[in-house]
Protein backbone atom coordinates (compact mmCIF):
# COMPACT_ATOMS: atom_id res chain seq x y z
CA UNK A 1 0.00 0.00 0.00
CA UNK A 2 1.17 3.60 -0.77
CA UNK A 3 1.77 6.22 2.34
CA UNK A 4 1.85 10.40 1.66
CA UNK A 5 5.47 9.55 1.87
CA UNK A 6 4.78 8.20 -1.73
CA UNK A 7 2.93 10.52 -3.34
CA UNK A 8 5.56 13.35 -1.59
CA UNK A 9 8.30 11.57 -3.28
CA UNK A 10 6.48 11.39 -6.41
CA UNK A 11 6.29 15.35 -6.46
CA UNK A 12 10.42 15.62 -5.44
CA UNK A 13 10.97 13.10 -8.71
CA UNK A 14 9.79 16.02 -10.97
CA UNK A 15 9.06 19.17 -9.28
CA UNK A 16 11.69 18.61 -6.12
CA UNK A 17 10.75 20.96 -3.38
CA UNK A 18 14.05 23.12 -3.65
CA UNK A 19 12.92 24.19 -6.66
CA UNK A 20 10.33 26.79 -4.89
CA UNK A 21 10.72 30.09 -4.16
CA UNK A 22 12.15 31.19 -0.57
CA UNK A 23 8.98 32.88 0.21
CA UNK A 24 6.42 29.95 -0.44
CA UNK A 25 5.87 26.93 1.51
CA UNK A 26 5.61 23.68 -0.06
CA UNK A 27 5.69 19.80 0.64
CA UNK A 28 3.86 18.46 3.21
CA UNK A 29 1.07 20.91 5.26
CA UNK A 30 -0.54 18.92 6.96
CA UNK A 31 -0.13 14.70 8.32
CA UNK A 32 1.97 12.07 8.31
CA UNK A 33 4.25 10.74 5.42
CA UNK A 34 3.77 7.46 7.05
CA UNK A 35 -0.14 7.90 6.44
CA UNK A 36 -1.89 5.27 4.04
CA UNK A 37 -3.32 6.45 1.14
CA UNK A 38 -6.15 3.90 1.22
CA UNK A 39 -8.46 6.36 -1.19
CA UNK A 40 -7.80 8.90 -3.60
CA UNK A 41 -5.63 11.95 -3.96
CA UNK A 42 -7.50 14.70 -5.01
CA UNK A 43 -5.97 17.32 -6.64
CA UNK A 44 -7.18 21.22 -6.56
CA UNK A 45 -6.08 24.56 -7.14
CA UNK A 46 -7.62 26.07 -3.79
CA UNK A 47 -8.58 24.41 -0.52
CA UNK A 48 -12.35 25.29 -0.51
CA UNK A 49 -15.29 24.24 1.11
CA UNK A 50 -16.76 22.94 -1.83
CA UNK A 51 -13.49 21.29 -2.67
CA UNK A 52 -13.49 19.20 1.09
CA UNK A 53 -17.01 18.59 0.57
CA UNK A 54 -16.03 16.52 -2.70
CA UNK A 55 -12.79 15.07 -0.94
CA UNK A 56 -14.67 13.94 1.95
CA UNK A 57 -17.30 12.40 -0.38
CA UNK A 58 -14.75 10.23 -2.31
CA UNK A 59 -12.91 9.13 0.94
CA UNK A 60 -10.38 10.92 -0.34
CA UNK A 61 -6.57 10.24 2.07
CA UNK A 62 -5.02 13.20 0.63
CA UNK A 63 -5.89 16.67 -0.70
CA UNK A 64 -3.15 17.78 -3.34
CA UNK A 65 -3.51 21.68 -3.22
CA UNK A 66 -1.31 23.52 -5.59
CA UNK A 67 -1.73 26.94 -3.68
CA UNK A 68 -0.52 26.06 0.24
CA UNK A 69 -3.89 26.42 2.50
CA UNK A 70 -1.15 27.85 5.31
CA UNK A 71 0.94 30.07 3.36
CA UNK A 72 1.75 32.81 6.62
CA UNK A 73 2.95 31.43 9.68
CA UNK A 74 -0.02 31.02 11.69
CA UNK A 75 0.25 30.88 16.11
CA UNK A 76 -3.12 28.45 16.57
CA UNK A 77 -5.32 26.40 14.44
CA UNK A 78 -8.91 26.78 15.37
CA UNK A 79 -12.09 26.51 13.83
CA UNK A 80 -13.11 29.96 14.52
CA UNK A 81 -11.36 30.92 11.04
CA UNK A 82 -12.98 29.53 7.60
CA UNK A 83 -9.46 28.18 6.60
CA UNK A 84 -8.65 26.74 10.05
CA UNK A 85 -12.28 25.37 9.99
CA UNK A 86 -11.29 23.41 6.75
CA UNK A 87 -7.95 21.83 7.82
CA UNK A 88 -9.47 20.38 10.68
CA UNK A 89 -12.28 18.67 8.99
CA UNK A 90 -9.51 17.66 6.87
CA UNK A 91 -7.60 16.21 9.68
CA UNK A 92 -10.31 14.65 11.02
CA UNK A 93 -11.51 13.06 8.19
CA UNK A 94 -7.95 11.38 8.08
CA UNK A 95 -7.04 13.28 5.40
CA UNK A 96 -3.35 14.59 4.59
CA UNK A 97 -3.07 18.24 2.67
CA UNK A 98 0.28 18.59 0.59
CA UNK A 99 1.37 21.79 -1.60
CA UNK A 100 3.86 22.02 -4.72
CA UNK A 101 2.96 25.55 -5.39
CA UNK A 102 6.11 27.19 -7.30
CA UNK A 103 8.37 24.04 -7.14
CA UNK A 104 5.66 22.69 -10.16
CA UNK A 105 6.14 26.10 -11.38
CA UNK A 106 9.51 25.77 -11.35
CA UNK A 107 10.10 22.48 -12.87
CA UNK A 108 11.03 21.49 -16.46
CA UNK A 109 7.86 20.39 -18.20
CA UNK A 110 6.02 21.78 -15.21
CA UNK A 111 3.24 24.38 -15.21
CA UNK A 112 4.98 27.26 -16.62
CA UNK A 113 6.37 24.75 -19.34
CA UNK A 114 2.72 23.76 -19.79
CA UNK A 115 1.18 27.26 -20.62
CA UNK A 116 4.38 28.00 -22.62
CA UNK A 117 2.97 25.00 -25.40
CA UNK A 118 -0.23 27.10 -26.05
CA UNK A 119 1.39 30.99 -26.38
CA UNK A 120 4.33 29.30 -28.63
CA UNK A 121 1.34 27.58 -30.53
CA UNK A 122 2.71 23.99 -30.42
CA UNK A 123 0.14 20.85 -31.42
CA UNK A 124 2.71 18.73 -29.94
CA UNK A 125 1.46 18.14 -26.24
CA UNK A 126 5.15 18.49 -24.33
CA UNK A 127 6.38 20.38 -26.54
CA UNK A 128 7.09 23.81 -26.77
CA UNK A 129 7.57 25.31 -30.34
CA UNK A 130 10.44 27.57 -29.74
CA UNK A 131 13.55 28.15 -26.93
CA UNK A 132 12.98 28.66 -23.68
CA UNK A 133 15.11 29.09 -20.49
CA UNK A 134 14.10 30.57 -16.51
CA UNK A 135 13.73 33.50 -16.18
CA UNK A 136 15.67 33.68 -12.70
CA UNK A 137 17.26 29.98 -13.07
CA UNK A 138 17.29 27.41 -10.46
CA UNK A 139 20.96 27.31 -8.38
CA UNK A 140 21.93 24.31 -7.71
CA UNK A 141 24.66 23.67 -5.21
CA UNK A 142 25.80 19.82 -4.62
CA UNK A 143 26.35 20.14 -0.71
CA UNK A 144 30.13 17.85 -1.57
CA UNK A 145 30.70 21.30 -3.82
CA UNK A 146 30.72 24.41 -1.45
CA UNK A 147 34.15 24.87 -1.41
CA UNK A 148 37.32 24.84 -3.37
CA UNK A 149 40.54 23.82 -1.15
CA UNK A 150 43.72 24.81 -2.79
CA UNK A 151 46.68 23.74 -1.57
CA UNK A 152 50.71 23.17 -2.95
CA UNK A 153 52.60 19.97 -2.14
CA UNK A 154 55.94 18.41 -3.22
CA UNK A 155 55.16 16.15 -6.23
CA UNK A 156 55.97 13.18 -4.17
CA UNK A 157 53.93 14.04 -1.15
CA UNK A 158 51.00 14.76 -3.46
CA UNK A 159 49.54 11.37 -3.04
CA UNK A 160 49.25 11.60 0.42
CA UNK A 161 47.75 15.03 0.60
CA UNK A 162 44.92 13.69 -1.52
CA UNK A 163 43.96 10.32 -0.08
CA UNK A 164 44.06 12.11 3.10
CA UNK A 165 41.61 14.84 2.31
CA UNK A 166 39.92 12.29 0.29
CA UNK A 167 39.50 10.18 3.83
CA UNK A 168 38.16 13.13 5.08
CA UNK A 169 35.48 14.13 2.82
CA UNK A 170 37.11 16.41 0.29
CA UNK A 171 36.89 15.35 -3.47
CA UNK A 172 33.36 14.18 -3.70
CA UNK A 173 32.00 15.22 -7.35
CA UNK A 174 28.08 13.26 -7.83
CA UNK A 175 29.29 9.35 -7.78
CA UNK A 176 33.15 9.65 -8.02
CA UNK A 177 35.53 10.47 -4.90
CA UNK A 178 39.14 11.76 -4.61
CA UNK A 179 38.43 14.38 -7.39
CA UNK A 180 41.32 16.14 -7.89
CA UNK A 181 43.25 18.69 -9.79
CA UNK A 182 47.35 19.17 -9.84
CA UNK A 183 49.32 21.45 -12.05
CA UNK A 184 52.44 21.58 -12.17
CA UNK A 185 54.65 24.94 -10.76
CA UNK A 186 57.30 26.28 -8.57
CA UNK A 187 57.00 27.44 -5.07
CA UNK A 188 59.60 30.06 -2.84
CA UNK A 189 59.89 30.25 0.07
CA UNK A 190 62.56 31.95 2.71
CA UNK A 191 62.82 30.37 6.31
CA UNK A 192 63.79 32.67 9.15
CA UNK A 193 65.50 31.15 12.45
CA UNK A 194 62.41 30.08 13.82
CA UNK A 195 61.54 28.03 11.05
CA UNK A 196 61.77 24.19 10.56
CA UNK A 197 61.37 23.55 7.16
CA UNK A 198 60.66 20.50 5.32
CA UNK A 199 63.14 21.11 2.48
CA UNK A 200 65.74 23.67 1.71
CA UNK A 201 67.77 25.93 4.25
CA UNK A 202 67.12 28.52 7.02
CA UNK A 203 68.21 31.94 5.46
CA UNK A 204 67.95 31.07 1.82
CA UNK A 205 65.30 31.81 -0.59
CA UNK A 206 64.42 28.37 -1.41
CA UNK A 207 63.07 26.95 -4.69
CA UNK A 208 60.76 23.83 -5.12
CA UNK A 209 58.88 22.11 -7.86
CA UNK A 210 55.15 21.49 -6.41
CA UNK A 211 51.73 20.44 -7.21
CA UNK A 212 48.63 22.73 -6.37
CA UNK A 213 46.31 20.57 -5.79
CA UNK A 214 42.59 21.73 -5.80
CA UNK A 215 39.53 19.68 -4.76
CA UNK A 216 35.99 20.11 -3.88
CA UNK A 217 34.61 20.28 -0.07
CA UNK A 218 31.70 20.79 1.89
CA UNK A 219 31.40 23.44 4.29
CA UNK A 220 30.48 20.94 6.78
CA UNK A 221 33.34 19.04 6.15
CA UNK A 222 35.74 21.70 5.98
CA UNK A 223 36.98 21.87 9.86
CA UNK A 224 38.21 18.06 9.61
CA UNK A 225 39.30 18.22 5.96
CA UNK A 226 41.64 21.19 7.21
CA UNK A 227 42.57 19.54 10.49
CA UNK A 228 43.47 16.90 8.06
CA UNK A 229 45.79 18.72 5.52
CA UNK A 230 47.81 20.18 7.94
CA UNK A 231 48.08 16.18 9.55
CA UNK A 232 49.65 15.11 6.41
CA UNK A 233 51.16 17.55 4.73
CA UNK A 234 55.29 17.93 4.63
CA UNK A 235 55.37 21.71 5.52
CA UNK A 236 55.60 23.29 8.59
CA UNK A 237 53.06 25.73 7.60
CA UNK A 238 51.25 24.90 4.48
CA UNK A 239 49.61 27.27 1.97
CA UNK A 240 46.19 26.62 1.60
CA UNK A 241 43.23 28.40 -0.31
CA UNK A 242 39.88 28.51 -0.24
CA UNK A 243 37.18 29.67 -2.21
CA UNK A 244 33.79 29.41 -1.76
CA UNK A 245 31.94 28.10 -4.64
CA UNK A 246 28.95 29.64 -6.28
CA UNK A 247 25.81 27.62 -7.48
CA UNK A 248 25.45 26.51 -10.77
CA UNK A 249 22.47 28.22 -12.64
CA UNK A 250 20.18 25.06 -14.11
CA UNK A 251 18.69 26.42 -17.86
CA UNK A 252 15.65 24.80 -17.65
CA UNK A 253 14.14 25.29 -14.26
CA UNK A 254 13.58 28.38 -12.18
CA UNK A 255 10.83 30.69 -12.26
CA UNK A 256 9.16 31.93 -14.92
CA UNK A 257 10.21 31.44 -18.10
CA UNK A 258 11.36 33.77 -21.21
CA UNK A 259 10.26 32.26 -24.48
CA UNK A 260 11.89 32.72 -27.90
CA UNK A 261 8.99 32.00 -30.77
CA UNK A 262 9.92 29.87 -33.41
CA UNK A 263 7.63 32.08 -35.16
CA UNK A 264 6.61 35.21 -34.18
CA UNK A 265 3.06 35.92 -32.87
CA UNK A 266 0.74 38.78 -32.07
CA UNK A 267 -0.30 39.62 -29.19
CA UNK A 268 -4.11 39.16 -30.81
CA UNK A 269 -2.95 35.76 -31.92
CA UNK A 270 -1.71 34.64 -28.77
CA UNK A 271 -4.82 35.81 -27.07
CA UNK A 272 -6.61 33.24 -29.39
CA UNK A 273 -4.58 30.60 -28.68
CA UNK A 274 -4.60 30.77 -24.72
CA UNK A 275 -8.29 31.53 -24.81
CA UNK A 276 -8.64 27.84 -26.97
CA UNK A 277 -6.05 26.11 -24.57
CA UNK A 278 -7.43 27.26 -21.37
CA UNK A 279 -11.39 27.20 -22.20
CA UNK A 280 -11.86 30.79 -21.43
CA UNK A 281 -14.15 33.11 -23.15
CA UNK A 282 -11.55 36.50 -22.45
CA UNK A 283 -7.88 37.40 -21.56
CA UNK A 284 -6.76 41.11 -20.79
CA UNK A 285 -4.43 42.50 -23.43
CA UNK A 286 -2.54 45.91 -23.08
CA UNK A 287 -0.32 46.27 -26.06
CA UNK A 288 2.09 48.58 -26.70
CA UNK A 289 0.90 51.39 -28.35
CA UNK A 290 -2.42 49.80 -28.55
CA UNK A 291 -1.36 47.90 -31.34
CA UNK A 292 -2.52 44.33 -30.70
CA UNK A 293 -1.50 43.07 -33.88
CA UNK A 294 2.33 43.74 -33.99
CA UNK A 295 4.50 40.68 -33.72
CA UNK A 296 6.29 39.63 -30.91
CA UNK A 297 8.90 37.28 -30.73
CA UNK A 298 10.49 36.85 -27.15
CA UNK A 299 7.51 36.57 -24.21
CA UNK A 300 7.65 36.53 -20.44
CA UNK A 301 5.29 33.51 -19.08
CA UNK A 302 4.57 33.05 -15.30
CA UNK A 303 1.02 31.60 -14.12
CA UNK A 304 -0.53 33.02 -11.30
CA UNK A 305 0.55 36.46 -10.14
CA UNK A 306 3.58 36.95 -12.20
CA UNK A 307 4.40 40.54 -11.51
CA UNK A 308 7.25 39.85 -9.11
CA UNK A 309 8.68 38.76 -12.03
CA UNK A 310 8.69 41.67 -14.58
CA UNK A 311 12.36 43.17 -14.00
CA UNK A 312 13.49 39.71 -14.94
CA UNK A 313 11.69 39.89 -17.80
CA UNK A 314 12.37 43.01 -19.37
CA UNK A 315 16.33 42.62 -18.19
CA UNK A 316 15.38 39.03 -20.67
CA UNK A 317 14.75 41.30 -23.56
CA UNK A 318 11.30 40.32 -23.31
CA UNK A 319 8.28 42.22 -25.73
CA UNK A 320 5.22 40.38 -24.23
CA UNK A 321 4.72 39.21 -20.93
CA UNK A 322 1.76 36.82 -20.06
CA UNK A 323 0.58 35.99 -16.48
CA UNK A 324 -2.80 35.43 -15.27
CA UNK A 325 -3.09 38.72 -12.85
CA UNK A 326 -1.43 42.02 -12.12
CA UNK A 327 -2.16 45.80 -10.67
CA UNK A 328 -2.79 48.42 -13.45
CA UNK A 329 0.30 50.46 -12.03
CA UNK A 330 2.15 46.97 -12.60
CA UNK A 331 1.11 46.68 -16.52
CA UNK A 332 1.75 50.49 -16.97
CA UNK A 333 5.36 49.94 -16.03
CA UNK A 334 5.84 47.52 -18.48
CA UNK A 335 3.96 49.44 -21.50
CA UNK A 336 5.74 52.06 -20.61
CA UNK A 337 9.59 49.64 -21.41
CA UNK A 338 7.73 48.81 -24.56
CA UNK A 339 7.03 45.64 -23.08
CA UNK A 340 2.66 44.24 -23.74
CA UNK A 341 0.66 42.61 -21.26
CA UNK A 342 -1.60 39.55 -21.41
CA UNK A 343 -3.93 38.48 -18.19
CA UNK A 344 -5.85 35.44 -18.65
CA UNK A 345 -6.90 35.33 -14.81
CA UNK A 346 -5.03 33.91 -11.53
CA UNK A 347 -6.04 30.55 -11.74
CA UNK A 348 -7.03 30.17 -15.18
CA UNK A 349 -3.61 30.12 -15.90
CA UNK A 350 -2.90 26.94 -13.63
CA UNK A 351 -6.11 24.67 -13.35
CA UNK A 352 -5.11 23.25 -16.61
CA UNK A 353 -2.42 21.96 -15.73
CA UNK A 354 -3.58 19.49 -13.41
CA UNK A 355 -4.92 16.56 -15.44
CA UNK A 356 -1.29 16.51 -16.58
CA UNK A 357 -0.36 16.49 -13.10
CA UNK A 358 -2.84 13.42 -12.31
CA UNK A 359 -1.19 11.70 -15.43
CA UNK A 360 2.31 12.27 -13.93
CA UNK A 361 1.59 11.31 -10.54
CA UNK A 362 -0.82 7.87 -11.80
CA UNK A 363 2.42 6.76 -13.89
CA UNK A 364 4.46 6.86 -10.53
CA UNK A 365 1.85 5.51 -8.21
CA UNK A 366 -0.55 2.95 -10.16
CA UNK A 367 -1.43 1.73 -6.99
CA UNK A 368 -3.00 5.44 -6.16
CA UNK A 369 -6.37 6.68 -7.46
CA UNK A 370 -5.85 10.08 -8.54
CA UNK A 371 -8.64 12.59 -9.22
CA UNK A 372 -8.96 16.05 -10.58
CA UNK A 373 -11.62 18.26 -8.55
CA UNK A 374 -14.79 19.02 -10.55
CA UNK A 375 -15.85 21.70 -7.60
CA UNK A 376 -12.43 23.83 -7.94
CA UNK A 377 -12.81 27.17 -9.74
CA UNK A 378 -12.18 30.10 -10.33
CA UNK A 379 -14.54 32.88 -8.08
CA UNK A 380 -14.64 35.11 -10.73
CA UNK A 381 -17.29 34.82 -13.46
CA UNK A 382 -16.46 36.51 -16.70
CA UNK A 383 -19.79 38.57 -17.54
Amino acid sequence: MAHVGDLLNALESFAPLSYAGKWDNVGLIIGSRSQALTGPVLLTIDLAPGVLEEAKAAGASAILAYHPPIFHPIKSLTDETAMGKMLLEAVSAGMAVVSPHSSLDAAPGGMTDWLCEAISGSKTEGAIAGDVRALTPHLEQPGSREIKIVTFVPHKDADQVRNALASAGAGIIGAYTACSFGGKGTGTFFANDEANPAVGEIGQLERVEELRLEMVCSKAALPIAMETLRQFHPYEEPAVDLYELLPEPVRHAGAGRRLVLDRPAAPAEIADRLKTFLGIPAVKVAAVDGDVNKPVRTVGVIPGAGASLRAAALASGCELFVTGEMTHHEALELLRKDCGVLLAGHTNTERGYLPRLRDRLVDLLPKVECVVSTRDRTPFTWM
